[in-house]
């Protein structure tokens, strides 16, 4: 029963997703959930890959984007990954994300998908993704968007912690704003103990991509060394 309590609370905290707060004139909500066919895909990556009895560490990034978990509903899966790596058939198309193809490469190397989501939980910050005009909007580069998310974001992250995340060790995906943001407004508040930063996927991929296997390598290193923490 704990192993399906997992699944489903993951489950039911994604297709449930709703914001109770206005945005900021000019920036909009990505709501990938009202579709059926993403609740569809969200409920059997959950059933596959999150119903075994582990305690998982939770994998914080900063909030979906338009060409992955925009369109499929889970953090750094774009609809190519849906196929490709969880093995999901689907109606869900579009380009690859750059985030998503290299989490995708690390979650092969670390061993594929089965191992990887029986350790890890991968999330973020606020779950749901903004825009601005047509371009993608991290929620902290926006000062008026930082303060109206900020409470709903610690509310987001203490309800995901009930699923049974651990608290002794997490990962965040950013090294510079995010991870300010973190310090500041979550670790302490949601009790984390032990924080490990990593460089985000989009930042490796756009400027340091002569060294992604360098960046692969220490991914899969320090999830290696996380899991017997």
């Amino acid at each position: 029963m704990k192993s399906r309590k997992f699944a489903k609370n993951v489950t039911d905290f994604l297709t449930h997703l709703s914001l109770p707060c206005k945005l900021p004139d000019g920036i909009d909500v990505l709501l990938p959930y009202a579709s059926e066919e993403v609740c569809r895909v969200v409920q059997q990556m959950c059933a596959t890959y999150y119903s075994s009895p582990d305690r998982r560490i939770a994998i914080w990034g900063i909030n979906p984007g338009r060409f992955g978990a925009g369109l499929t509903g889970l953090a750094f899966t774009d609809p190519y990954a849906v196929d490709h790596l969880l093995g999901i058939t689907s109606a869900l198309s579009g380009r690859r994300e750059l985030s998503a193809k290299f989490v995708q490469k690390v979650i092969e190397q670390f061993g594929g998908p089965q191992l990887f989501y029986r350790h890890f939980y991968v999330t973020a910050l606020s779950p749901l993704g903004y825009i601005k005009g047509t371009k993608n909007l991290n929620f902290y580069d926006d000062p008026r968007l930082q303060s109206t998310l900020t409470s709903q974001i610690q509310s987001w992250v203490r309800e995901q912690l009930e699923f049974g995340i651990r608290r002794d060790v997490t990962i965040v995906l950013g090294t510079g704003k995010l991870k300010l943001f973190f310090e500041r407004e979550i670790r302490q508040q949601c009790g984390f103990s032990d924080v490990i930063y990593l460089e985000h996927p989009r930042f490796i991929m756009q400027y340091r991509r002569k060294r992604i296997h360098e960046y692969c390598d220490r991914y899969v290193s320090t999830l290696q060394d996380v899991m017997v923490v």
